[in-house]
């Protein structure tokens, strides 16, 4: 039955022209109605199966029995990482050792913290927001979207803020695809020699707290903590490239979607001026239509089966978020972007399960801040032109919005 299924006339959501052409919607709607676990025999990454609705998608998160995250099985994206350059971290890696490390760092957005960090979030975007200019054409993703979260991202490292824009820098390399033309690195080896400047550059600050008292800074937390102390070279890389890209992309590249979904809807910009109660629900509606992470890869463990599929040992598993998110079997009127949704938190653009994203309160709460403080100074906008997309099929991300402030 499974050999059957697999059929040659299939359909690759894969190609990374899809996200930046923003041309994806009809494939996945296909395939949701028409083939939901489908299997997709030739591809730019090899074969892989598509799995593109909520419920599916959700199953396959929760059952870390059968689908594995390990590096050595290939990692979470359809992408092998190439061999002999794998850089495991704790997103790559099953439980028990996920468990103990993921536990190391999460104490740094528990709630008590978050609370902590309000006043200082919106102290930074005040100041953005204000020298903004006024009548005069900007990028909003340069100005706003990156200087914020590279701000907060220095702030949980405890890295030093004159250079903050190297941890900008560091996540466009760590989740570049090499074979964009404009693509920041355009080689493994590339790739892998700036990585390592990234972490000499954090190895300096690990071996100055290694042996002080801990502090409450990710640097700190991993060098006390018994289960990432001894991280080899390869696993401390994998380990801080994850920190930064997990705690930038989604973020930065939501607050740029945001303001493109609200000035492409002027009707729920002004049911947010007349609510603003609604904040919290235009945060995560913003995630859930834009998405930032299109898609994690599993590897089967076992032979299984998926919505009647018959997955084998070892075949790719990829999970669609970008189409889960869209599935109006779950979700009323998927496709449109709702502020005021009855659940706006039903979406999966965080994952689910044991890999849910470790950060996804602080990201909303930067957004939360955010868009507080753009209705306090009443600010309008208008796009000037189309975004500038990233050539990602794994990273939704907006590298560019030029927008004018109109008031």
């Amino acid at each position: 039955m499974g050999e059957a299924l697999r059929r040659p006339t299939s359909t690759d959501v894969s190609n990374p022209r899809l996200y930046q052409d923003d041309t994806w919607r009809p494939l996945f709607a296909q395939l949701r109605c028409d083939d939901p676990v489908h299997y997709c025999e030739a591809s730019a990454y090899g074969p892989y199966w598509s799995v593109t609705r909520y419920d599916d998608i959700f199953a396959v998160e929760l059952d870390h029995q059968n689908y594995s995250s390990a590096s050595e099985l290939g990692g979470i994206q359809v992408a092998d990482q190439p061999k002999g350059q794998e850089r495991p971290s704790f997103i790559r890696m099953d439980p028990p050792g996920h468990t103990a490390q993921r536990r190391t760092v999460a104490p740094i957005v528990a709630p008590s913290n978050l609370a902590n960090f309000d006043a200082l979030i919106r102290k930074r975007t005040s100041a953005v927001l204000d020298a903004l200019p006024r009548n005069e054409t900007f990028d909003w993703a340069e100005r706003v979207s990156v200087d914020l979260t590279n701000m907060m991202l220095a702030t949980l490292f405890d890295f030093p803020s004159e250079d903050r824009a190297k941890l900008t820098w560091w996540s466009d390399v760590a989740i570049a695809n090499i074979d964009s033309p404009d693509a920041v690195v355009h080689s493994e080896a590339e790739r892998t020699a700036e990585l390592i400047k990234m972490g000499e550059a954090f190895r300096k600050l690990w071996d100055a707290r290694v042996d002080a008292p801990p502090t409450f800074d990710l640097i700190s937390m991993l060098a006390h903590s018994p289960a990432t102390r001894n991280l080899d070279a390869r696993e401390f890389i994998g380990t801080i490239g994850l920190l930064i890209v997990g705690g930038n992309d989604t973020t930065r590249n939501s607050m740029s979607a945001g303001l493109m979904a609200l000035c492409e809807n002027p009707e729920q910009f002004e049911l947010l001026r007349g609510r603003p109660e609604l904040i919290p629900n235009l945060v995560s509606e913003t995630i859930r239509y834009h998405t930032p992470v299109l898609h994690m890869r599993r590897t089967a463990r076992n032979d299984v089966e998926l919505a009647g599929r018959q997955i084998k040992k070892g075949d790719k598993v990829v999970m669609w978020y970008i189409s889960g998110n869209r599935d109006e079997d779950k979700i009323d009127r998927a496709d449109e972007f709702i502020i005021d949704r009855a659940k706006p938190r039903q979406h999966l653009a965080f994952g689910a399960g044991i890999h849910r994203c470790v950060g996804d309160r602080l990201a909303e709460q930067q957004l939360r801040i955010l868009w507080e403080e753009v209705l306090a100074r009443d600010l309008r906008f208008q796009l000037m032109g189309p975004p500038q997309r990233l050539y990602s099929n794994f990273i939704r991300g907006i590298r560019s919005l030029p927008v004018r402030i109109v008031n």
